[in-house]
This record gives C-alpha cells, sequence and structure tokens, in this order.
C-alpha cells in the first residue's frame, strides 16, 4: 500500500538503477528462523557491552541505546558484504511482505499529485475494489485524519493498512461529489506476474517482477494459460526482477530443465554444500526459451537464468544482470528484530559463481551500478583474470560480475537527452498521463482491450501538442524533442494511460511494442 513506484513512469532503461538498490532482500531457506540460546553463553560483558553501559550511563546527554546498538550492528554488518542486513522489528513485517506475496490493507495503489492522494489503481477481487472505489478518485480523510498535504503520503499508508476484518472511513472527492466510503481491510495479494500474453500465433511472453511465497503457483497459473492458447516458445522477462525467495526460482527452472540434472547450488564455511536438481517433469522442456535480463536483474533471477543457460536452455538477451550470488538467512531475534545474514554462495550447474565483487567497499558495490548507466560498451567488456566455463554445446561462459548475455542490447544515448530526461523527471510524464485518461477516460474506454487500443489510438500529434501545454502549466521549460525521441516519449504515454485504463499487463503490452530488447527476443525465437 505505497505510493505506487511504477507511477513514476522513469524510462525503464535507468528503472534497474533503483531497483537494484532496493533489492536486497533475496534469501534462502529458513524464514524467521530463531537463534539457537546456546549461541549466547558466555556471561562474560564484551567491550562491547561495557562501551554501551558507561555511554548510558555516564554520557553528557540523553541517547537512545537501542539507536546506538543498531548504528553498531549495521557497523559490523557493512565490514562483512553488501547484503548482510539488520531489520529493526518495526520494519520487519513490511520487508517480509515482499517475500510473503501479500500484505493487509484496502487494496490500493497511489500517487500523491498536487498534495492530494489519487487513487491509480484498484487491486482486482480486493476491498476498495468492493467498496467500488475508482482510478481517479481523490482521498481527503482517512477516518478523522486529514489525508492531503505533501507530507501525508507515508500516512496514508500507515492509515489504510491495518489487520484484515477490520474498518476504515475514507472521504473521498469524486468529479466533484463527496463520498464517505466505509472499506473493510483484508489480505491483498502482491502479484509477481506484471503480463502474460500472445505474441503471436506461437510465442508467448511472461514478465515475473519478484520470486516471493507466491511466484511458481502464479507461473504456472499463466503457462498454462498461455500452452492452451498455442504457446510453444516463450519470452521470460525477468527485468528489474531483483530476486526474493530461491526456491521459487529453483522451481520455475525446474518446469524448464528435464531429467536429474543441477538447477543450483550451494555452499559456504559453515553451510555444507548442497545441490538443487531438476526431480519431476516440467510444463516447458522442449520449447524454444529467450531471457530478457539487464542490471536490475538479481539474486533468484541469476539462478534461474544461470540454469537456463548453462544447460543451453535458453538464450540470455539483454543487458547484464546485477551480479549477487550471495546466499542470505534469516534469523529471529528477541527484541522483534531480525537478521539476514550471508551464509553461503550460490553456483550455476557449471560452477560458475556471478557474484561481483565488493572487495573495495558496499557503497562502491552499489555505485557500480550507476556507471553502467554512462559506459556504453560496459555490458560487452569482460573484465580479465575470469575463469572459463563450457556448456554441453560447447559455448564459453564465465564466472563473476553477473550473467553476460548472448545477445547485448546496448542503450540508445541519442534517445535519452536531456530533453528526454526533462519530461520523466519529478514525476510530469506519471502525472500528464494520469489527468489525460481522467480526460479521455469515455473514448480510452471505448477500446475493448489494450490490443485494440493500441492499434486505434493514434493521435499522437495531439498527445504532443497537449504534452507541450501540459508543461505550461507545469512551469516546465519545454524543449523540442529530437525525431529518435518522439516515438519514446509517446509510447510511455499510451503505455501508462493502458495500465490505469485496463492493467500492469496493458502497460507491458504497449512498452514492449517499441522495446528494442523485446523485439531482439522475438527475433532470436526464429
Amino acid at each position: 500500500m505505497t505510493p505506487n513506484k511504477k507511477y513514476n513512469f522513469t524510462i525503464p532503461l535507468l528503472i534497474s538503477v533503483a531497483v537494484s538498490i532496493g533489492m536486497l532482500i533475496g534469501y534462502k531457506l529458513h524464514s524467521n528462523m530463531p537463534i539457537s540460546k546456546s549461541f549466547f553463553t558466555s556471561k562474560e560483558k564484551t567491550t562491547y557491552d561495557e562501551v554501551i553501559e558507561l555511554v548510558h550511563k555516564r554520557y553528557v546527554d540523553d541517547i537512545k541505546t537501542d539507536s546506538i546498538s543498531q548504528i553498531a550492528i549495521q557497523s559490523v554488518l557493512s565490514a562483512l558484504d553488501p547484503h548482510s542486513n539488520f531489520i529493526p522489528g518495526s520494519e520487519l513485517m513490511e520487508m517480509n511482505e515482499d517475500l510473503e506475496g501479500r500484505f493487509e490493507g484496502i487494496g490500493v495503489e497511489f500517487n500523491m499529485f498536487n498534495d492530494t492522494v489519487h487513487i491509480l489503481s484498484v487491486i482486482k477481487n480486493g476491498p476498495s475494489e468492493k467498496a467500488k472505489l475508482e482510478v481517479g478518485d481523490r482521498i481527503l480523510k482517512v477516518n478523522d485524519s486529514q489525508a492531503t498535504g505533501s507530507k501525508n503520503a507515508d500516512k496514508f499508508k500507515q492509515w489504510v493498512k491495518g489487520p484484515s476484518g477490520t474498518p476504515v472511513n475514507l472521504t473521498i472527492n469524486r468529479n466533484g461529489r463527496i463520498i464517505k466510503q466505509e472499506i473493510i481491510r483484508g489480505s491483498i495479494p502482491l502479484t509477481s506476474v506484471d503480463a502474460s500474453y500472445m505474441i503471436d500465433n506461437e510465442a508467448g511472453y511472461l514478465k515475473l517482477n519478484r520470486f516471493s511465497g507466491n511466484t511458481y503457483r502464479e507461473f504456472m497459473v499463466e503457462m498454462e494459460k498461455l500452452k492452451s492458447q498455442g504457446m510453444n516458445k516463450l519470452i521470460l522477462d525477468l527485468r528489474d526482477n531483483g530476486g526474493g525467495i530461491l526456491e521459487e526460482a529453483i522451481d520455475i527452472a525446474d518446469e524448464f530443465i528435464g531429467g536429474d540434472k543441477l538447477i543450483v547450488f550451494t555452499e559456504g564455511k559453515h553451510s555444507p554444500k548442497k545441490e538443487y536438481k531438476s526431480k519431476r517433469p516440467g510444463v516447458f522442456e522442449e520449447g524454444k526459451i529467450v531471457v530478457i535480463m539487464n542490471e536490475g536483474s538479481a539474486s533468484a533471477s541469476e539462478v534461474l537464468a544461470g540454469a537456463l543457460q548453462d544447460h543451453d536452455r535458453a538464450i540470455i538477451v539483454g543487458m547484464k544482470s546485477f551480479g549477487k550470488g550471495l546466499v542470505q538467512e534469516q534469523f529471529s531475534l528477541n527484541d522483534g528484530s531480525a537478521l539476514r545474514l550471508t551464509t553461503a554462495r550460490y553456483y550455476t550447474p557449471l560452477g560458475r559463481c556471478i557474484q561481483k565483487s565488493y572487495v573495495d567497499g558496499s557503497e562502491k558495490y552499489r555505485q557500480e551500478i550507476y556507471s553502467r548507466m554512462h559506459e556504453t560498451k560496459h555490458d560487452t567488456v569482460l573484465p580479465q583474470k575470469r575463469k572459463e566455463f563450457k556448456t554441453p554445446k560447447g559455448k564459453v561462459l564465465y564466472d563473476n560480475d553477473g550473467i553476460m548475455p548472448d545477445q547485448v542490447i546496448s542503450r540508445d544515448f541519442n534517445v535519452l537527452d536531456s530533453s528526454v530526461m526533462q519530461v520523466f523527471e519529478n514525476n510530469f510524464i506519471g502525472k500528464f498521463s494520469y489527468y489525460t485518461y481522467l480526460r479521455e477516460k469515455n473514448n480510452i474506454k471505448k477500446f475493448k482491450n489494450q490490443e485494440e487500443y493500441y492499434d486505434m489510438f493514434n493521435n499522437n500529434i495531439q498527445l504532443m501538442n497537449a504534452l507541450k501545454a501540459y508543461s505550461q502549466t507545469e512551469q516546465l521549460k519545454f524543449h523540442p524533442f529530437n525525431e529518435k525521441s518522439i516515438p519514446l516519449i509517446i509510447n510511455r504515454i499510451k503505455a501508462q494511460i493502458a495500465r490505469l485504463a485496463w492493467d500492469e499487463s496493458a502497460y507491458f503490452y504497449v512498452i514492449n511494442k517499441e522495446d528494442p530488447a523485446l523485439q531482439a527476443a522475438v527475433t532470436a525465437l526464429n
């Protein structure tokens, strides 16, 4: 129930930067595994205990001992690796929601426009749909609390989330009419499948945004639908999928890899080697597969792609993946907090560890992905001193530094010039698309689906003129776009409108029509 980051409308080529920073949640087996008390048998005070006690008793000002302890813990973990992490109890529930694949609330996606919360999506079969909330509703109050004001976006999220079965009262402005509506909170699924549709009579497209506790089940439902429509080739889009639960990725790999074959193995100093193999007949062991990746594809995404690449089961296109080959396990602590500790590395079937170097510290480790945005040849250059591996068909692969695509799709920096970037900053394109949808909603709803909408909604010149006029109302200095940029801008606006009118799958259907990586994937299937 956060302001929907997808509606920040940043160019997808740049989304990976934010995703990769926030994707440090991929972990292994034992969620909420309690720490054995035998770990803490010593009764003697440590130097750390002595320092904290002295600070608490003798420091000149009042201090929060808990805060100091957390800082000390984070300092210790930062010296280990970039992915070991301490999670305070106050943040644990929300961080676990992504992995569990659900949260409790009213089931809307929203954003703050002009100091007011606007509903951008009403989750299907959720409490808000049952209460007949609509895209475009503006929330004025939650219970007795004023929801308007630039500082209330986070507060709104806190107000509307809560245990299933409890009520929350909203005051809504709908087209100038004030409505008061009670909503009974419920359990809201966080879906893993962004889009699933047939590209043509043979090729299916499926995009996964995470690996949560529901991902494998959702994947199987969509695969059966696509197969029933005649799919015998698959494009699996893992761009900006930051990972999650390792076993979910393993189960999906098992559906593509036949026989008793190794999918991944994990090993660490205190974690004996453990192998995961294909173990059952898969839903798609024969058809052609192309996997699309980028810098935001990490952890469990790299496990899945690495297994398919090592077994010559798929062609990888796009850009080099993030490079996270460390496994975290989560340990519950006595005060309700948790420790996600790196306990092992994972290795692809050929023995590749794709973890990129972090010897220069966590900050440089995370900043590395920014450098990729400005290096046109970054994804084609191989670091020196890398070990070579050969697939059964003789393809040469390498370890460390992420999954290298078989076919690199580089960025076109002529498209991403300053005139384009200005309209994506501060959510400008998002706001314009939203208000355009509200104004043209009746006309857009005449299209029966996104396919018809894409084919027939061709008022490109009018859209560009409207964008220029809207920039003046937002006091944005409008610079003319170069010829290459205009299709990108139009495509983004049409895709955002499609999402508002239909769903996430409609957004990607439109985006993919102008996507070089998707076009390359289609070519690679043939």
